[in-house]
């Protein structure tokens, strides 16, 4: 097995570098970090939980594409909600990303460290040379 890489850097909000990594490959394996909503480099406060996961969804579409994977490669879903109402809302869009073979998925109601309606960590699997 080869050791770890990190994809992607580390994270830097409003200059402020975060102690934590777009993502990480181990082996075959790629762990996203939580993705929340952005949208012209700033955290998206506002919108529909609709515009919000797809903001998300893209943001994870692109770090994987860095760690040369797809959406289609995703084994694994970790969702928060902020609010149980947003669920059908997010899973309609959710739907639009994974229209085929689905990773599995586990979804939560939880207070959020940001003021953002959803956040999306997801594993990805892609044997290294393929």
């Amino acid at each position: 097995m080869t050791a770890k890489q990190v994809i992607g850097g580390p994270l830097v909000i409003g200059g402020r570098k975060l102690s934590l990594s777009k993502a990480i490959r181990a082996g075959d394996f790629v762990f996203l970090t939580g993705q929340i909503p952005f949208k012209d480099g700033q955290v998206m406060t506002t919108g529909s939980v609709e515009e919000q996961t797809r903001a998300v969804l893209e943001d994870i579409r692109a770090t994987l594409k860095e760690a040369g994977c797809t959406l289609a490669d995703v084994v694994k879903a970790m969702v928060w909600l902020r609010d149980r109402a947003d669920f059908p809302g997010f899973n309609s869009v959710y739907g639009e990303y994974f229209p085929q073979d689905p990773p599995a998925r586990s979804a939560v109601v939880s207070e959020l460290l940001v003021d953002v309606r959803v956040e999306v960590e997801v594993v990805a699997y892609r044997p290294l040379g393929n």
